[in-house]
């Protein structure tokens, strides 16, 4: 097998909704695992959180990387 010279990856974002519970850590995670696991076969690479500040406290956003299986042809 050879080596790539580069590699792609998938990914999405999402957010908790605007407003008071934005900052809710669970509830973006238990967005976020919906999604992936509306995904199917997905390999996940990488999953990141964020925060921005708003008037109700941190926005909590998060980012999935992942590969699907026809992704390795």
């Amino acid at each position: 097998m050879d080596t790539p010279t580069h590699w792609t990856v998938r990914h999405f974002s999402q957010a908790n909704p605007t407003g008071p519970g934005c900052d809710s850590v669970p509830a973006l995670l238990r967005r976020l695992a919906d999604s992936i696991e509306a995904l199917g076969p997905a390999e996940i690479q990488d999953v990141v959180i964020a925060s921005e500040m708003t008037e109700h406290g941190p926005w909590r956003s998060g980012t999935v990387y992942f590969h699907l299986p026809e992704d390795e042809d």
